[in-house]
């Protein structure tokens, strides 16, 4: 009998103790948020991420983290990339999956570099500071834009581009990287990248990563096989113009693209991200052991699902964080957390004009919430989140809309119209199918969107209250497709446009995020 308790002692012990490591251990994915196409490299015990935020300004966000799985916003690289049309929303034109693409992160004798590449503009930007986050960044561009490209500093002082899609290309630039070094010409590296992977067809291979570890080259690349899933391809060689061999380096989950990173005690990771649906494209940490001078990604060739780093915090408030907008005097700025859809008007948004709240004014006639300027934005985060936010909407004029949004393509608001002096809350879709109204006669109300991500049911839904206390859902429950005209995940965004006259205004007097659907 003795023998039996200890028995059973012995296993609520152990099985305890494993879900105790379980729960100080990281788990994938490690950011359960948009944050796509990441760069990464450490300096000394910190590292330094970069990402797409592609129309968003200001954009190419840096972020920091001392455990690899923690991170929170530090920096932009740029608060617009150019004053074009398709950047200001104007004309017609806009840059909705485009904009900036996938950059490339890099830190050289003291100094940080990040770089990125826009058909907006047909140009390559590169970005440099000394201080992430107390400096400004520094600004070079030149033609042509360098598709998906890598920033590569050598041993031996020469600095290198290689880019391009199936066809993988190397172009010399200055060694401080300010252009293309004159009299270079560009030179075939891969003739076809994505032959390791078998098939022919798909996304050929791209998002080139280059990195040196112990004298040899190692470019890493995704592709997407017809009829397969996104694949990890990894060529290596011993010179950097080659000749390269390639091998898959993992095919799991779509779990692909990105590069590899190391720990201060010699650990060795592989940071890559998964197409998740309506969230967006969300990153992931994957264990890499050296095997006969090859990087081999994952546990016996799968992502885990868990990691033997520290636990994962929330993403409140280092990536997303609510806001009560309410700023000293002098102080207009906006948290790192927020973005502007497209370009914004800096005339006409205020922290200032009335205290406490965020002001967005009227400045000319658009036809829809993808059409309007000024909506602010940030991330939506999964498993489950919710955004609530407070709508004075007395300063608006006749054919104005304003309010709450998550905006994609497919987009839907829950907001105020107001049309004839008569005040309605509103739901809108994208679609137009799923709509609904009431009688607004007051001047203020609550808003709130549901987000559930959780085993990818992508569902939203809007609710709104006149007191903060009892609240109603509004329309139908949204579908939130994750599509690529926008390729982005969901945002929650704050709007107010004017499809009349101008010159009205909605005061927004806080906005905010929880986990979970509240």
């Amino acid at each position: 009998m003795k023998s039996s308790f200890l028995l059973a002692f012995l296993t609520v012990y152990f099985l305890l103790g494993d879900g105790f490591a379980m729960a100080q251990s990281a788990h994938n994915p490690i950011i359960h948020a948009d944050v796509p196409d990441v760069a990464m490299i450490r300096v000394g015990d910190t590292y330094y991420m970069s990402s797409t935020t592609m129309h968003m300004s200001p954009g190419l966000p840096i972020m920091k983290s001392k455990d690899l799985v923690n991170w929170q916003l530090v920096s932009y690289a740029y608060d617009t990339l150019a004053q074009v049309d398709a950047l200001t929303l104007s004309h017609g034109k806009n840059a909705y999956g485009r904009g900036s693409w996938a950059s490339s992160f890099r830190h050289h004798q003291g100094k940080f570099y990040v770089t990125t590449f826009a058909q907006t503009t047909g140009k390559t930007y590169i970005f440099s500071t000394r201080n992430i986050e107390n400096d400004p960044w520094e600004m070079v561009s030149f033609g042509p834009s360098y598709h998906d490209h890598s920033l590569f500093f050598d041993d031996d002082g020469r600095t290198y581009l290689i880019y391009g899609a199936g066809k993988i290309k190397l172009v010399e630039l200055n060694t401080d990287a300010s252009g293309i070094k004159p009299g270079t010409t560009e030179q075939v590296l891969i003739e076809n990248a994505s032959l390791p992977s078998g098939t022919q067809g798909g996304l050929a291979a791209e998002g080139s990563q280059m990195f040196k570890v112990q004298g040899k080259y190692y470019l890493f690349h995704i592709s997407w096989p017809r009829g397969g899933m996104r694949t990890v391809i990894i060529h290596r060689a011993d010179k950097i113009t080659g000749p390269y061999e390639g091998r898959v380096a993992l095919q799991d989950q779509g779990v692909a693209q990105g590069g590899l990173i190391d720990t201060p005690d010699g650990k060795w990771y592989a940071y890559l991200f998964q197409d998740s649906g309506g969230v967006g494209r969300i990153p992931y940490l994957v264990p890499v052991v050296w095997e006969d001078g090859w990087p081999v990604l994952g546990t016996d060739g799968k992502v885990p699902a868990t990691l033997p780093l520290p636990k994962n915090q929330s993403l409140i408030p280092g990536l997303v964080a609510s806001d009560e907008f309410s700023r000293k005097k002098g102080q207009a700025s906006l948290p790192l957390v927020w973005q502007w859809n497209h370009n914004p008007d800096n005339a006409l948004w205020s922290l200032q004009e009335r205290k406490g709240y965020l002001r967005l004014k009227t400045g000319r006639i658009d036809s829809s919430l993808v059409a309007a300027r000024n909506t602010l934005t940030q991330r939506t985060i999964g498993p489950e989140c919710t955004g609530h936010t407070l709508l004075d909407v007395s300063g608006m004029k006749k054919g104005d809309r304003a309010g709450l949004c998550l905006l994609q393509k497919n987009y839907g608001w829950v907001g105020v119209s107001v049309e004839n002096g008569i005040r309605k809350i509103e739901l809108v879709t994208a679609d137009s199918k799923n709509s609904a109204s009431v009688p607004l006669t007051q001047n203020r109300v609550y808003l709130k969107a549901q987000c559930d991500f959780k085993d990818r049911k992508d569902i939203a839904q809007f609710f709104y209250s006149l007191d903060n206390k009892t609240w109603h859902a509004i329309g139908a429950p949204m579908k939130m497709p994750y599509t690529l005209p926008h390729f982005m995940g969901y945002r929650f965004g704050l709007f107010a446009f004017a499809t009349k006259e101008t010159g009205g205004n909605a005061d927004f007097d806080f906005f905010h995020l929880n986990t979970g659907l509240r």
